[in-house]
């Protein structure tokens, strides 16, 4: 994903995620947490239905009892789309202090399906990455469950070290700090351990997508990463 045309289109999934996906699930449930789904997102089952809502490609699917419904994204507000889902924009809702804005809920939305694509398939790639690395960690890392959140629309989950230190990691579509995609590593103190060369970013360690798309193995590049991280970061 790149400036422009994906920069516009990650915004717009963005506020989806929080405002449409996310919204509409914490009103049922109390919870904003989402989770990759094919070609894009979509919230956990919940509530008594049960209740599903992902985004797919270009569409908004919702799910309820066993009846699927879809709407285009492209061309509908955010007041349509939300209105499709159940989500209530009038209620108060926040994932964090750095929720995105709703922005004009009327104005008709630009989605380009390509860029759609490559975020899905990043979350994709982020999944199955962090599921290799927190397979291999010992019960006593208590890893917490990777979901997408809306308020920084990242794959994430934290695991424990030794020291009783916690480590973020994650998958980022891009953000003010880097509008590409990367992977990253966060220690929650401020301890940056074992090789310094490492630690390339003011929260931690990033790897960024254009250095991954020339592995052979993706997947394995992150994971790589993501273990290398880990190592640093249990060291003094």
């Amino acid at each position: 994903m790149v400036e422009g045309a994906g920069a516009a289109t990650r915004h717009v999934l963005h506020r989806l995620a929080a405002h449409v996906l996310g919204r509409r699930r914490y009103a049922v449930a109390g919870r904003f947490g989402l989770r990759a789904s094919p070609g894009g997102f979509a919230t956990p089952a919940f509530g008594e239905g049960p209740e599903v809502i992902r985004v797919a490609g270009t569409c908004l699917v919702r799910e309820v009892a066993g009846v699927s419904t879809q709407m285009a994204i492209a061309g509908a507000s955010l007041r349509q789309l939300a209105a499709f889902a159940g989500a209530n924009l009038e209620m108060a809702f926040s994932a964090g202090p750095e929720t995105p804005e709703m922005g004009d809920t009327d104005d008709p939305l630009n989605l380009g399906a390509r860029q759609a694509r490559r975020l899905a398939d990043w979350y994709r790639l982020g999944w199955l990455a962090l599921d290799e690395v927190l397979a291999s960690m010992p019960p006593e890392a208590q890893p917490a469950t990777i979901q997408l959140w809306p308020e920084h629309f990242d794959a994430g989950t934290h695991v424990g070290l030794v020291s009783g230190e916690r480590v973020n990691l994650g998958f980022s579509p891009g953000d003010g700090y880097e509008p590409e995609p990367y992977v990253y590593v966060g220690p929650w103190s401020a301890e940056r351990g074992g090789d310094p060369a490492f630690w390339n970013a003011p929260f931690g360690a990033v790897l960024r997508a254009s250095d991954v798309t020339s592995s052979p193995d993706k997947v394995q590049a992150c994971v790589g990463f993501l273990r290398t991280g880990i190592a640093n970061a249990s060291e003094p």
